[in-house]
């Protein structure tokens, strides 16, 4: 079995949390790198760490989904744990990628009946993958002391660096899972859980402790990223729910980013330690295109990229602390990852 685009995307996480720098100003400008492919015709990248290695999912010659590591110029298939598909989520500083992958078919399931590939969480060190977890489990973030947090049947999990297990615990609610988004060295983690009234909303665990987020006046919040300082992105609801603003949240405040065109709506999906965000908005057009937050400005990304470069960037889901920043957009008619570096 391997992933629909659907249902990739709606596992496709951010998670950055580094070391400080300047934040980038409004004059800030970038070039733009082609991560190409596998060997297929597409690539989404999700994360990028200090060094500028960066993991997400590409197709194969063949039209299997692996993920990647990619670092100077060079992509390299990461594998899978015996299935077909396998998705990198998150890269800490010593490029250990984590994410999930399919284990060689199992029993029959589904109808018609047929071999069913079940998930694990898995970490990859030097090109070695590794399954951590129970099976059925996906690996969402991992931080710079190889602690990583997963959703398994029992519910969400932060494993420490000798394997050692805690169950986060969830929100109250019965409706839906505990979803954990990132962690940072810290070892704060944060998600989005469900209320016993049925509402999501974002948290902050640590220390064996759920802080629940607020919203932006609706019934619903998600947390995507935290940084070092303990500074949090997602998206929350406005009043009566009309639509979703990216938003940060710090010392129990949450303050909306805002949009880049009326009546859209915006996610923030990673945030580095300049408390600079870059995530997604709807442009005036109707699509979604990626954004970055800094200097208390909301930009569109396409326009800080050469009018001619022949790209339109969709969604930004990583930044480190130079201020390179990773997604995915559309360039000749297909699906790529790229990389924004800033230019000095």
């Amino acid at each position: 079995m391997r992933l629909s685009v659907s249902k990739r995307r709606s596992r496709l996480f951010a998670c950055v949390c580094l070391m400080a720098m300047p934040i980038l100003g409004s004059a800030q400008t970038y070039t733009v790198t082609d991560l190409g492919t596998l060997g297929g015709t597409e690539t989404v990248a999700i994360a990028i760490n200090a060094s500028g290695q960066i993991t997400g999912g590409s197709t194969t010659a063949s039209g299997a989904y692996h993920a990647f590591l990619y670092f100077n110029g060079k992509m390299t298939d990461l594998g899978t744990l015996g299935g077909p598909s396998s998705q990198g989520q998150s890269i800490n500083k010593l490029g250990t990628v984590a994410g999930y992958a399919q284990l060689p078919p199992g029993p029959l399931g589904g109808y018609p009946p047929h071999p069913i590939s079940l998930y694990n969480a898995f970490t990859d060190a030097n090109g070695k993958m590794t399954g951590i977890g129970a099976t059925g489990g996906v690996g969402y973030a991992i931080n710079d002391l190889d602690e990583v947090v997963a959703v398994e049947p029992t519910g969400a999990i932060l494993y420490s660096s000798n394997g050692t297990a805690t169950n986060l615990g969830g929100l109250g609610g019965s409706s839906g899972s505990t979803q954990p988004e990132c962690i940072n060295n810290s070892g704060q983690v944060v998600g989005y859980g469900y209320l016993p009234d049925g509402n999501f909303r974002g948290f902050v665990w640590a220390n064996g402790a759920m802080t629940v987020l607020g919203t932006l006046g609706g019934d619903w919040s998600q947390a995507y990223a935290i940084n070092t300082a303990g500074v949090v992105t997602g998206a929350a609801y406005t009043t009566g729910n009309l639509t979703q603003m990216a938003f940060v949240y710090s010392n129990g405040n949450m303050r909306s980013l805002g949009v880049l065109s009326a009546n859209g709506l915006s996610v923030g999906r990673a945030i580095n330690s300049a408390n600079t965000v870059v995530g997604y908005a709807t442009a005036a057009s109707g699509s979604y295109h990626a954004f970055i937050y800094s200097g208390s400005k909301m930009q569109d990304l396409n326009n800080l990229i050469p009018a001619n470069s022949g790209w339109v960037l969709s969604q930004a889901n990583g930044i480190n602390d130079s201020g390179e920043i990773v997604g995915y957009g559309i360039v000749n008619g297909l699906e790529h990852g790229f990389l924004l570096t800033p230019k000095k």
